[in-house]
C-alpha cells in the first residue's frame, strides 16, 4: 500500500518535521494527531495518507484496523527561482522550495 504526491508548495524542512512525529504510527492515531495539528504540512500528509488507505481497501485482504505507517520520506522537489529588487539596482534570490513525498503503510 503505497501513496506519492509531488509538488507540494511547502518546504522539506517544514513537512520532515510533521512527518517525523507521525513515522511509525497507527493509521487513526496518525490521522488524529494531524486533524489537529496547526502546521500547514498537516493538511497534505493527512490526505496522502487517506489516498494510501483508500488504495489497500481497493487492493483488498487487508485489515484497515491493523495498518502503520512503516515508511514516510519526504524529499525536496523542483525549486521555483524568483529574484526581488534590492538597494543599489542588485537583486536577490529567492528559493520557493516545494516537496515530494512518499508513504507505505503496513500491516501488524
Amino acid at each position: 500500500m503505497k501513496a506519492k504526491i509531488k509538488m507540494v508548495r511547502i518546504t522539506p524542512r517544514k513537512m520532515r518535521f510533521v512527518a517525523d512525529q507521525v513515522r511509525g504510527k497507527n493509521v487513526q492515531k496518525a490521522l488524529d494527531f494531524l486533524k489537529f495539528s496547526s502546521r500547514e504540512a498537516a493538511k497534505p500528509l493527512a490526505k496522502l495518507i487517506k489516498s494510501a488507505v483508500a488504495n489497500a481497501d481497493q487492493k483488498g485482504g487487508v485489515d484497515l484496523d491493523n495498518l502503520y505507517i512503516k515508511e514516510l520520506l519526504v524529499d525536496g522537489g523542483p525549486t521555483m527561482k524568483r529574484w526581488m529588487p534590492r538597494a543599489r539596482g542588485m537583486a536577490t534570490k529567492i528559493l520557493k522550495r516545494s516537496s515530494k513525498v512518499s508513504l507505505t503503510l503496513q500491516e501488524r
